[in-house]
């Protein structure tokens, strides 16, 4: 490989995540159970759920398979909570380490507490977003390992 690693981007974070659902109302219906959103935009075939200076977009399909292994981790700031409301409305879970579970149309979703992790919103996207969130030791020992707190 040649030495160009000045010309190539950085990756900085993730945008936005899509996800293909069977049916978009029943798509808003059914994360609008255990999590509080606000939609950014919507269309007839797509919805854009707020998540900050993020976003997750749903997109009508109904031509899909599971996913078995492909997956994305959500962050949330109280999974202990999550976890009992997924398991009250019945929702598919999936064995392994932390919280991992599957919607109606097959996506593979993990879910990690902001408090535990590296990834991290500025002040102002957390006070925009209305919440007031800390990170462990570890958190932030990882953070501060990598010249980032």
């Amino acid at each position: 490989m040649s030495d160009d690693t000045h010309l190539r981007p950085h990756l900085v974070g993730i945008n936005h995540v899509a996800l293909e659902v069977g049916d978009i109302e029943q798509a808003l219906e059914f994360y609008g159970q255990f999590f509080q959103f606000k939609l950014r935009g919507r269309s007839e075939n797509m919805a854009f759920i707020e998540m900050g200076d993020q976003f997750l977009a749903l997109s009508q399909n109904s031509d899909r398979n599971p996913d078995q292994h492909r997956h994305f981790g959500l962050v949330v700031d109280d999974r202990s909570n999550l976890r009992a409301r997924l398991e009250a409305l019945d929702v598919e879970m999936i064995p392994g380490r932390g919280l991992n579970f599957r919607d109606p149309w097959g996506n593979y979703i993990q879910v990690v507490v902001y408090a535990d992790i590296q990834f991290s919103k500025t002040p102002a996207v957390l006070k925009g977003m209305g919440l007031e969130l800390t990170k462990t030791l570890d958190a932030q020992q990882q953070l501060h390992d990598k010249n980032m707190g």
